[in-house]
């Protein structure tokens, strides 16, 4: 049985943040995920979840400048501080949401020749994440995003993700995997789902190319969900899609995953 869950920092937008919620359990989502939830205070976002029956599945811990072309926080040398200083939001937060899991983004590196520096930062900084996090039984998850979007991204492949996570090796500690990323790295996520689903923690999705809803590119999104449904894979797949219009017009693959019963 497939779980979707609604990514509200990119659906239901043509609402103000507080009505997103009641717009998601209207129309038939039981959990939303939020990329940062930081400009609502937990508390408000914990009562707008609860009048809409609704759980928060995941969250990513504060990347600074990364969305708007920056390096982020998790992989700069210089940055650890203000990567530990995030972390330490992020967990008053899941104190308060209690999520499934929170996401710590890799970030960029601006200058080739510091590659292998970020990434040790990286992986010292996602272990430092995740043994705070799993106390509370959350767990942390990190994700591969496509370097054609991202010039300069530092884990942009499944197999990246994989080395990095058996580097750690961490309880609680697994993939974030996302669809469109891959897809646009030229990826076989069919079989990278199939190889891999114990490492995967958290799925995500969007159509390729142009980041739509399913039915907008070339995605093979009924043959995906089947196999996602036919697996063990027991978590949480988020819609994290920019809508071609409003959100309720996009919603045709929900409710075909909902006719089908996968």
């Amino acid at each position: 049985m497939l779980r979707f869950t609604a990514n509200l920092s990119l659906l239901f937008t043509e609402y103000p943040w507080p009505e997103r919620f009641r717009a998601a359990s209207r129309h038939g989502f039981q959990a939303v995920e939020i990329q940062f939830p930081y400009h609502l205070p937990a508390e408000r976002i914990l009562a707008a979840l609860q009048e809409n029956d609704l759980q928060l599945v995941l969250f990513n811990v504060d990347a600074g400048t990364l969305l708007q072309g920056g390096e982020g926080l998790a992989a700069v040398p210089e940055k650890r501080d203000a990567f530990r200083a995030a972390v330490e939001q992020a967990l008053a937060y899941a104190e308060i949401l209690k999520p499934e899991a929170v996401n710590v983004l890799p970030g960029r590196c601006p200058d080739g020749e510091r590659l292998p520096e970020y990434l040790y930062t990286f992986k010292q900084n996602l272990a430092y994440a995740a043994g705070l996090f799993a106390p509370l039984g959350v767990k942390t998850v990190f994700e591969a995003v496509n370097s054609r979007d991202m010039p300069g991204f530092i884990i942009d492949t499944g197999q990246a993700m994989l080395d990095t996570l058996a580097e750690i090796g961490m309880p609680l500690l697994g993939l974030q995997y996302d669809i469109y990323h891959m897809t646009m790295m030229g990826e076989d996520c069919a079989l990278f789902l199939q190889q891999h689903q114990d490492k995967i923690l958290h799925i995500q999705f969007a159509d390729c190319p142009g980041r739509g809803q399913p039915g907008t590119g070339q995605t093979d999104f009924d043959g995906l969900f089947r196999q996602i449904a036919a697996s063990d894979y027991r978590g949480w797949v988020g819609a994290e899609y920019k809508p071609s219009g409003l959100t309720a017009a996009s919603l045709d693959w929900f409710r075909a995953a909902d006719t089908l019963r996968f």
